[in-house]
């Protein structure tokens, strides 16, 4: 084996690890800002988890958080949550997300 395929072999294994990170990352952010909203909607135990959950399915309806957003913005705006304020609670909770994935403190 030539130094070639040991590096090529290594870019493919730190391009899957990076790419299940990613995803695990993002599915941990689905699931906070599920809980967040749920909370806000008055939900509380399986109700909360459950809604946590299809929040989660509707972030992989398209590329992008468009569709989360949309999601949240549908059940929370009568509750005065705008779209400002859903995007600000996605990238705070993409950074708690980072923190509990990768155990950085």
């Amino acid at each position: 084996m030539t130094t070639f395929d040991d590096r090529q072999k290594a870019f493919e294994a730190k391009f899957a690890h990076d790419n299940d990170l990613r995803f695990r990352i993002l599915a941990r952010r689905g699931k906070l800002i599920g809980l967040w909203a749920a909370e806000k909607l008055g939900k509380s135990g399986e109700l909360a988890e459950d809604y946590a959950k299809s929040v989660l399915l509707s972030d992989l309806e398209i590329p992008g958080d468009d569709d989360i957003i949309a999601k949240l913005l549908a059940d929370l705006s009568p509750l005065g949550v705008g779209e400002n304020d859903i995007k600000a609670m996605l990238a705070e909770k993409l950074a708690q997300a980072e923190t509990q994935v990768t155990g950085d403190a």
